[in-house]
Formats: C-alpha cells, structure tokens, sequence
C-alpha cells in the first residue's frame, strides 16, 4: 500500500491514531520516504502529491502494488487482456521495476518487480467492489495465475477500488476519533468505511461473505 496525499502529516497522524499504525522516514530510502509500520512490520508507505513526479490536482488516494516476477511481460499480459496501462513499466531507481494499470472493470493497481526492495508485507484482506466480479476474477487469473491470495471480488455499484478491509476494528469506537481528525465513519452500500480528511478509505468489519471459491485463497461473490 502506498497512501498518496496531499498532507503528510496528517494523514500519518490520522493513521496512528486511528489504527495505531506508525509512520517513519525509511533511514535506508535516500528519497527519505515516509513508511507505514504495523506492530513493527512495514506495510506500506505515504506519498506527497505535492511533488514531483506526481501531477497537479491528483487526488488522494490509496495505492496497491502487487509483486510480479516480470514487470514488463505481466504488463503486456495485463493489455492484452484487456487493461489499460496508465504508466508503463520503469525502474524505480534500484527498488525495483513498476507499472500501473486500470483493470478491465475500472481499478487500479501497480505491478512491482522487486529488486533491492522486494516489497512490504501484504495486507491480511482487500476488497474489489465491482459491477463485474466474474469478468475482474477472470483478468486476474489470466494476468497472474490466480487473484491476489486473500483478496475478496464483490458485486457493488460504486466506482471499483481496491480497499483494505479492517476485519477487528470496531467502527463506533473509531467514529468520534475520526470525527475529531476531520474524517468520519461512514455506512454506504451496505459497507461501513472509515475515510481521512482527505477521502482515504477503508473498510470496517468482516468482508462479504463468498460463494464459490476462488484460486489461491480468493474469492468472487457473484
């Protein structure tokens, strides 16, 4: 996960004290990037779009990489069946090789071919809302072999992300914390979601239940 936001200072404010995550510079990064620790283990990091590369008026927003094997080939894979690559495959100076895509239903995610950095670790549960769960499992199998281990692809009708599902956190005692950092706990949809000042979301409480299982641990509820 990486959060992009136009404040970093708040939104690493905002995590640790809303999910008890710390945020630090990464000594080894010579960027001086800010990570996201959980219980001592690096998930993830904080961007600012206020710099480059990133461009004027690009809201904030969660980023998901998943680690692949070859950035370049997965990419064209990804094209061929049906993506749209939004930044093709780069070096990320020595870290690594990273593209990013629009799947075939309208999400985005990164692919990231470690190198010095092989990656952070992954998060327990994601979610992937969309009008076609079938159609989105499909690309994922095709692309990587399988849909990300852990991953849950839904039916829903809001604009399809992928989301971090925070299964053990109690959303009526994070509502007045949210409340006070200028976020809120939100229902919408049938799912409860905590959201920062600056609209980075999550969601609260068990993901939906699946029927019918998936390669790898997934799973697609029709």
């Amino acid at each position: 996960m990486d959060f992009k936001t136009h404040d970093v200072g708040a939104t690493a404010g905002f995590l640790a004290a809303l999910l008890g995550w710390e945020c630090a510079v990464a000594e080894e990064d010579p960027r001086r990037a800010v990570s996201v620790y959980a219980e001592g283990v690096r998930i993830g990091g904080v961007s600012d779009l206020s710099r480059p590369p990133y461009p004027p008026g690009l809201p904030a927003h969660t980023a998901y990489y998943i680690a692949v094997d070859d950035a370049d080939g997965r990419t064209a894979a990804a094209e061929a069946a049906g993506a749209r690559v939004v930044v093709e495959p780069f070096d990320a100076g020595g870290q690594g090789r990273v593209a990013t895509l629009v799947d075939p239903v309208g999400a985005a995610v990164s692919l990231w071919e470690g190198r010095s950095l092989r990656g952070w670790a992954r998060p327990r549960t994601l979610r992937l809302a969309c009008a076609e769960p079938e159609r989105a499992a499909d690309f994922y199998t095709r692309v990587l072999g399988a849909v990300p281990r852990g991953a849950s692809i839904v039916r829903g009708d809001a604009a399809p992300a992928w989301e971090l599902v925070l299964a053990d956190r109690d959303p009526r005692a994070l509502a007045g914390p949210a409340r006070e950092r200028g976020g809120a706990v939100v229902r919408e949809g049938g799912v409860t979601r905590l959201r920062s000042a600056e609209g980075l979301s999550f969601v609260l409480g068990s993901p939906d239940g699946a029927r019918g299982g998936h390669a790898d641990g997934a799973a697609v509820r029709p």
